[in-house]
């Protein structure tokens, strides 16, 4: 696996040199776009916005236009020469509870490899947030950005999720109509939850349309017709209520599945 980036995590006096891999992939089909009339692909070129000539890649280089049609040029070297050796580590700011950051303010996950040398003081920030249930925060310099960090623990390393500025967050509405919930709806809530309440098991869950999707594909590639599947029946329930006990009913374990209690033997 390539290594995204590396860079080196300053804690103190102490400085821990990693490598960032990314954490997720992309399994999503995709398509491409084609020409209705003769199925064939649809190209985009980059090409000069004055003499309309295209342009390779090797050939176009970053502007910021400081006015109108004029434009200042930026290298790649003009970025490394502002960048201190600061700006090129993770610096921790400070540690908090992982339950006091909101998950809209995630956005890449990493996970952190020690480099040579770097074995022993990671494994000791790892332990020592684990057993203090914290998460670091931190930032660093990420192409052209300063980008917010939190490092996270885990059993088996640490993670380094990207995060985003407050100024980044979309004003989100603060309020909505709450209608007045009973004590015996919210009991009965309480009892669904409890009734559905199992550990998180990443393996178990499926992209089960992108599963139907790519038996699409097969299916046009072997030139057989589509066949939409049967609708699933419409629950005529519409009382809250009835909603709620319907579904706890759903969610009770099986007679089968329930655990069969032993006979007291005599004389208990």
């Amino acid at each position: 696996m390539a290594v995204a980036h590396k860079t080196t995590i300053a804690f103190s006096l102490v400085s821990i040199p990693i490598s960032l891999y990314t954490a997720t992939q992309d399994n999503d089909i995709h398509f491409n776009q084609l020409h209705t009339a003769d199925n064939q692909r649809v190209r985009y070129k980059k090409v000069c916005g004055h003499c309309g000539q295209e342009i390779a890649t090797k050939d176009i280089v970053k502007g910021y236009e400081y006015d109108k049609d004029k434009y200042v040029i930026i290298t790649e070297d003009d970025l490394e020469k502002i960048k201190s050796e600061k700006d090129k580590s993770i610096q921790i700011l400070h540690f908090a509870n992982l339950n006091q950051i909101s998950p809209v303010y995630y956005d890449k996950t990493y996970q952190a490899v020690p480099e040579a040398g770097g074995d022993k003081a990671f494994e000791l920030l790892r332990a020592a947030l684990m057993a203090e249930q914290k998460i670091a925060i931190g930032k660093t310099v990420m192409g052209s950005k300063e980008t917010l960090l939190a490092i996270i623990p885990r059993e088996d390393g640490m993670l380094i999720q990207t995060m985003l500025y407050e100024d980044d967050i979309k004003e989100l509405p603060k309020t909505y109509n709450r209608p007045e919930v009973s004590e015996q709806e919210l009991s009965m809530a309480k009892t669904l939850i409890t009734s559905m309440d199992t550990p998180f098991t990443p393996e178990n869950y499926k992209d089960e349309y992108q599963i139907k999707l790519r038996e699409l594909v097969e299916t046009k590639i072997a030139g057989k017709e589509v066949v939409a599947p049967a609708n699933e029946p419409q629950s005529n329930v519409i009382d809250l209520m009835d909603a709620l006990k319907a579904s706890i009913e759903k969610n009770k374990p099986a007679e089968k599945d329930k655990p069969k209690r032993g006979r007291k033997p005599k004389g208990a």
